[in-house]
């Protein structure tokens, strides 16, 4: 596509990874409609900057639809709760009570509204004022504006046979008198409304029927039509679809959009941390205007991926047509194709991190800056896409625009960076390692992070050897007992990256494609859970880092977080020792640059970006062999945010900064080759796989893939 062009054609499909003779979906839109050609490419790799092997990608016949005509899909962002009222009647009285708190009260938003056949009930957020329309006529139910963050309680009752409407809106007193000594009094609001009976068709909380998504939290809420009484209970089905009625009606409330939900209600006090212990104290929900789950497109191709494809990384190529005579855009949309259910596996498997993939999704750092990161002012397409489109959805390293962090991502929409070259983090670098293992020869399949955790130890069963990618750093509890499981059967792991098995995350069956993330409690972090929320919905869970949940990385590979710094990477020192004995065999034919290995790559070295550091405090084993460490680095490279236990000191140097390659034995001749660094990945593929960082890890991937058991070394007195 000509650079002076912006980007047309957006699209994702659905699953992420998936099954030879599976099906998959393809939905795609374009801001300019017209034709366009669709074909299926294997991608070699999806790498096409200059330290790399090149991009690489391969046509694979396919009865997928040749010709398409793209038009524009809308996505309709903004979450909110619809209750289906249709045979609901009532002639004499309304009623509508609930607890609301608007997190951005000046902007114009709707907090409830419920449709009739013969007009609407909203109420809504005119600057700062709560207000109610009642079929086109506007009343203000409080004097004052509202104070951001805080509980008020609505109630709202209509006489239909005198056409009168009574509101009062309260608050209960907050922590601080000098605050409340500005809360007036409530007083009660009273109107002329028009008479009559009335047939209803929908409850909307938390927006309307058409958009005006309310950012903030709605609590206990209940609606009377004459005799019948409805309530809804929020604290039921925490991880699910649906708004509970416990009125015995059947009239449940279905969730749109994944507003978050396990947050405090206004009557959380503190006195308990976890909702599952007191659940009427998180009796909330709480809804942004950016929220996004489904977008919920038409599609534009169905297929069945043929059951003999060879397991790897696939994509859809979309490719517009160009009114310069050119090659119009084209937008690759990866997915990862793992074997047939009858058909013989490889010996090596290579972990696609689609965890990280979601955290990072559509991730605005280059576009915005960010703590560690300044902004970029050239920017691939992509990015300059979503600058220009915040409709696709945030990552979980943003904010929404109320302050609050976002606890939700989903792969039900648009991903720009889950395209080849478009990032240099996470699946543009991954490439380079599957890449590495094609040149190898030896033979392997591909599965994501959504794979390990739905098929759990089963994922890996048939696998003797398992490749991680850069970046692993989002890992379910379903994930990582089925990883340590597999190497206490004899599985043997490569750690290929850095910043690795560090943050908890949740998914749940009843929003697939879905993952949670609450930030608690420490770590390196662009937000923090509210108080009182750090477990997540999903499933209950504590959430935050491995770490604090007592499963640090260093017991599962060795190593674990130390540092970041994005800078310049630098070089690992041998350790001399380690070219003899046990480990000898590793650094078969690597030649090291007078005591030093991967002087050269990305950024400069082996060893950069995020480093992971070798400490038996954390759990590393004893008998693990440190094969090489790298110190050297500039000022910008910190030790983590959890590694200090007082005021900041940086050192210089700083012991706690340090990148470590590490080799060791695990049960039933299984074993563990951790590297310690993201930027690994760039000195691997330098040269055509040709250096010195290659020849280590294929070295290791030869022998891990060799069935001979390793012998557990000899335990000193």
């Amino acid at each position: 596509m000509p650079e002076d062009l912006p980007k047309q054609i957006t699209a994702y499909c659905e699953p992420w990874s998936l099954r030879a003779g599976d099906p998959i979906t393809l939905f795609a839109s374009s801001h300019t409609p017209g034709p366009t050609t669709l074909s299926l490419v294997r991608i070699h790799c999806g790498d096409p900057t200059s330290y790399g092997p090149g991009f690489d990608e391969e046509v694979v016949p396919s009865d997928l639809p040749t010709d398409l005509v793209l038009t524009e899909q809308e996505i309709r962002a903004g979450s909110s709760i619809i209750v289906d009222l249709h045979g609901v009647e009532a002639s004499t009285s309304v009623a509508l009570d609930l607890w609301f708190m608007a997190t951005q009260p000046t902007e114009p938003q709707t907090v409830a509204w419920i449709e009739t056949t013969k007009g609407s009930l909203v109420i809504a957020m005119i600057d700062g004022v709560v207000t109610a329309d009642l079929m086109g006529q506007l009343t203000p139910l409080r004097s004052r504006p509202l104070e951001k963050g805080r509980w008020y309680h609505l109630g709202f009752e209509v006489d239909l046979s005198e056409g009168v409407a009574t509101a009062t809106v309260a608050t209960n007193p907050s922590p601080s008198p000098g605050r409340d000594l500005m809360e007036p009094e409530p007083s009660p609001v009273t109107f002329r409304v028009p008479r009559g009976d009335r047939a209803f068709v929908c409850l909307v909380l938390g927006g309307s029927p058409d958009g005006g998504n309310l950012d903030g939290r709605i609590a206990s809420p209940s609606l009377r039509a004459d005799d019948v009484a409805l309530s809804w209970d929020l604290t039921r089905e925490m991880h699910g679809q649906r708004m509970i009625d416990i009125s015995g009606h059947g009239r449940d409330g279905l969730l749109r959009q994944l507003p978050a939900r396990g947050v405090t209600g206004p009557n959380w006090n503190g006195d308990h941390q976890r909702w599952s212990d007191a659940p009427d104290q998180w009796n909330a929900v709480h809804f942004h205007k950016d929220d996004l789950y489904d977008c919920a497109w038409q599609p534009t191709a169905h297929f069945v991926v043929p059951a003999e494809l060879a397991s790897g990384i696939y994509a859809f190529r979309l490719q517009g047509a160009s009114d310069r005579g050119a090659v119009g855009e084209v937008d690759r949309v990866p997915f990862f194709v793992r074997p047939a259910r009858d058909a013989a596996t490889n010996e090596v498997a290579l972990l696609l991190s689609s965890a990280t993939y979601l955290a990072y999704a559509n991730h605005r750092m280059l576009v915005e800056g960010a703590d560690f990161i300044d902004k970029k002012s050239r920017l691939r397409p992509e990015h300059e896409y979503l600058r220009e489109h915040g409709e696709v959805g945030l990552s979980m390293y943003e904010k929404h625009p109320d302050g609050s962090g976002v606890m939700f991502s989903s792969r039900r929409r648009p991903v720009l960076h889950l395209r080849p070259g478009a990032d240099g983090w996470n699946f543009t670098p991954d490439t380079d390692i599957n890449a590495f293992l094609e040149h190898l020869a030896v033979g392997h399949d591909v599965l994501g992070d959504e794979d390990l955790h739905a098929d759990g130890i089963e994922a890996l069963a048939p696998y003797r050897v398992l490749v991680t990618c850069t970046h692993p750093e989002y890992w379910s509890t379903r994930m990582l007992d089925a990883l340590e499981r597999w190497q206490r059967d004899g599985g043997r792991l490569l750690y290929l990256g850095g910043n690795g098995f560090y943050w908890r995350v949740a998914f749940s069956d009843e929003w697939p494609g879905a993952m949670e993330l609450r930030r608690a409690e420490d770590g390196v972090r662009n937000w923090q859970t509210g108080n009182g929320e750090n477990y997540h919905a999903f499933t209950g869970e504590y959430g935050g880092m491995w770490r604090r949940n007592g499963r640090a990385p260093n017991e599962l590979v060795g190593i674990g977080f130390a540092a970041q710094g994005f800078a310049r990477a630098s070089h690992y020192d041998v350790n001399e020792a380690s070219r003899s004995g046990r480990t000898a065999w590793i650094w078969d034919g690597v030649d090291d640059d007078n005591g030093r290995i991967g002087t050269s790559g990305l950024g400069g070295g082996a060893a950069g970006q995020e480093l992971d550091r070798y400490d038996t405090r954390l759990g590393s084993p004893r008998h693990a062999v440190v094969l090489a460490s790298a110190t050297e680095f500039g000022p910008d490279m910190v030790r983590t945010k959890e590694e200090f236990e007082g005021s900041v000191v940086y050192l210089t140097p700083d012991p706690y900064v340090r990148a470590d390659v590490v080799f060791y034995e695990t049960p039933n001749g299984g074993a563990v080759f951790s590297v310690g660094s993201i930027s690994w990945f760039g000195a691997l593929a330098r040269n055509g796989f040709d250096n010195d960082i290659a020849r280590m890890t294929a070295n290791v991937v030869r022998r891990f893939a060799d069935p001979e058991p390793f012998e557990a070394p000899e335990l000193s007195e």
